[in-house]
């Protein structure tokens, strides 16, 4: 008796369709730092709301912005150099007393110099790219999360902060390998009501944990309650 009233049961689980699925954000964002450095502003403030082009953290940059303002200003007086040694490299090679000697190493400082601005060029590029890195915005997400403070110390691939899409919802679920193309074909229900929703992506390798099932993903456009329990199924 016991054993029918188990299959019973895995009957009734099997043919149901019916899931349960917390509702979650869109995306989310784990940021994490790419360079070292003293955390020199940490938007606590902003912790738990939306930001509207915030600046969220801050590492510090003076040393680098020293450093970058140096080098734009050597990189004046270098492509003056190359102007004057190149200059003075076409004068040379059309002097006939001139040796060849002579004419290659003017030529080999004209070279040199030219060789120095592509080198600096980069140093100046990586600089620009180190200070923006320096400087996390958000445009409109959600912040949930802060990991550090102003005065803490990070290295690259520290956790700095995490955010949330919540202009949509999704609801993962794990189909049955069998039913996957059949419930396509069915209309959604969410919490007993008919919905407008369609799977919006199926993915064709059975996941880790599931092994049996394909794991589908329902967006949602509108959201009242983000984290909520909600059930679905397939009719």
């Amino acid at each position: 008796m016991k054993k029918i009233i188990v299959f019973v049961l895995l009957a009734v689980s099997v043919y149901s369709q019916e899931y349960y699925s917390k509702v979650k954000a869109l995306n989310s964002y784990v940021i994490k730092a790419a360079v070292s450095g003293k955390i020199t502003f940490s938007n606590d403030a902003l912790e738990g709301k939306f930001a509207n082009n915030s600046l969220i953290i801050q590492i510090d940059n003076s040393l680098d912005l020293i450093d970058l303002k140096e080098s734009k200003n050597k990189m004046l007086l270098l492509n003056e150099m190359i102007s004057i040694e190149k200059k003075n490299y076409s004068r040379l090679k059309k002097v006939s007393s001139k040796s060849i000697f002579e004419k290659e190493s003017q030529k080999l400082k004209y070279i040199n110099l030219k060789s120095n601005k592509a080198d600096l060029n980069i140093k100046i590029f990586s600089l620009e790219d180190k200070i923006k890195n320096k400087k996390l915005y958000e445009k409109n997400n959600y912040i949930f999360n802060i990991s550090v403070k102003k005065g803490d110390y990070v290295n690259p691939g520290n956790i700095l902060y995490e955010s949330k899409d919540l202009s949509a919802g999704k609801l993962e679920i794990f189909i049955p390998i069998l039913d996957a193309q059949s419930i396509l074909k069915q209309d959604i229900y969410i919490n007993d009501v008919k919905s407008d929703l369609k799977i919006s992506k199926i993915f064709k390798v059975a996941d880790e944990k599931h092994i049996s099932s394909y794991k589908a993903i329902i967006i949602m456009p509108k959201v009242d309650l983000f984290s909520k329990l909600v059930k679905i199924e397939f009719k």
